[in-house]
């Protein structure tokens, strides 16, 4: 009978570690779900969400991202369209996305948290199948394409003259204009001087004969009276 009792109480106390094992998984269980009802009614966001999570943005996509830009005191809506390189952390609270456009032969990339309220929208305007999951060596492609076009490329020297150049040209040109006819009016002046003093030379030198003529004149009759006496 002891050993038939030993035997019997062995198996409650067995039964009965057990029930404590499954009350306690039932309290965590409970314990679990309270916490992911918390979690799940926090809102981390003044965002949709919901919305944001259904896109299910991932690299290779082609989005259009509308972001908010405050502007003294107005807010305007700005678009930057690219290819998505990378897409972390799922959609957890901190996830973000890569995306890089080229821009004028220019190649520019920004991060954006998917949850940020400045976003005011996304849209995936393409969907194209990668096989990885970050597209970073498009970089280093781009890169190499760009090496190899500018092999291809020379060097040149032509250029259009600016406005100020332009107008600095003509300011001196009339400078230079002025100092020549201001020396061609002096040196006609000098000229026309010369001659007037090469006139006067003449009609001096012109009067001075006719009186010394007229002396000669004057003086030879004179002499034949002088003569006749």
């Amino acid at each position: 009978m002891y050993a038939i009792a030993i035997f019997y109480f062995e198996r409650l106390s067995y039964y009965l570690v057990i029930i404590r094992f499954l009350i306690y998984l039932l309290q965590n269980q409970v314990i679990y779900d309270k916490v992911w009802l918390m979690k799940s009614e926090i809102q981390f966001s003044p965002v949709n969400i919901e919305d944001r999570k259904k896109l299910g943005i991932r690299a290779g996509d082609t989005v259009r991202v509308w972001v908010k830009i405050q502007e003294k005191g107005k807010t305007r809506l700005q678009a930057f369209e690219g290819l998505v390189l990378a897409h972390k952390h799922g959609n957890e609270s901190g996830a973000s996305f890569t995306v890089r456009k080229v821009a004028s032969g220019v190649g520019t990339e920004r991060i954006f948290p998917l949850f940020s309220p400045a976003i005011d929208k996304i849209e995936i305007i393409k969907r194209s199948r990668v096989r990885r999951s970050k597209l970073y060596f498009i970089r280093e492609k781009v890169a190499r394409q760009i090496r190899r076009q500018m092999r291809k490329m020379k060097m040149m020297d032509l250029a259009t003259k600016s406005d100020m150049e332009e107008a600095d040209i003509k300011v001196k040109k009339e400078e230079q204009d002025k100092i020549n006819a201001d020396k061609a009016e002096q040196e006609i002046k000098e000229k026309t001087e010369e001659t007037e003093s090469k006139e006067e030379a003449k009609t001096a030198s012109t009067e001075g004969s006719g009186v010394a003529k007229e002396d000669i004149k004057t003086e030879e009759p004179n002499s034949e009276a002088e003569e006749t006496k």
